[in-house]
């Protein structure tokens, strides 16, 4: 084993297990097919999506050049930190007394600070990988419209 895969290998099983729980809460709360929802009852863990994860990431990681998917994993990721950071300024403008466990430290400059760092390591990712993103971010909205906004835990709740 080489040093780079040593080094590479928890955050690649960090990363698997993070997005294992995000397809499992969004398929809890409707955003995805209950079928995601579902947890094995011996291991209470969701096999369904681990299986399906990893065979999605199996399958983009035999076809596709890992710089190539570096790059768009880094775009991905930026852009979700950057909707947070600017996320954190508009609840507190829009909803300031909304219970808070936990109070970000000198806001708003540290949330706009990261925003601002997210945004120019963005900008400086190749003009492809934000192609790339754009059709990412399509595919992503078409799955919203067509079936998640239909479905939504919180949609339900709201009408």
């Amino acid at each position: 084993m080489n040093k780079s895969s040593q080094i590479l290998d928890p955050i690649d099983w960090g990363t698997t297990y993070g997005l294992t729980r995000v397809f499992l809460a969004m398929s809890r709360d409707g955003l995805l097919p209950p079928v995601f929802a579902r947890v094995n009852s011996r291991s209470h863990t969701p096999i369904r999506v681990i299986v399906v994860s990893g065979l999605l990431m199996a399958a983009v990681a035999g076809l596709t050049p890992i710089g190539e998917v570096a790059e768009l994993v880094n775009i991905g990721t930026l852009a979700a930190f950057f909707l947070v950071c600017i996320g954190v300024v508009s609840l507190r403008a829009t909803h300031p007394d909304l219970p808070r466990p936990f109070k970000t430290p000198w806001s708003p400059v540290v949330p706009l600070l990261g925003a601002i760092s997210c945004l120019y390591l963005m900008l400086n990712l190749p003009l492809v990988t934000w192609l790339r993103f754009g059709l990412w971010l399509a595919l992503g909205l078409v799955i919203y419209f067509m079936y998640s906004r239909r479905h939504s835990a919180l949609a339900a709740v709201e009408s």
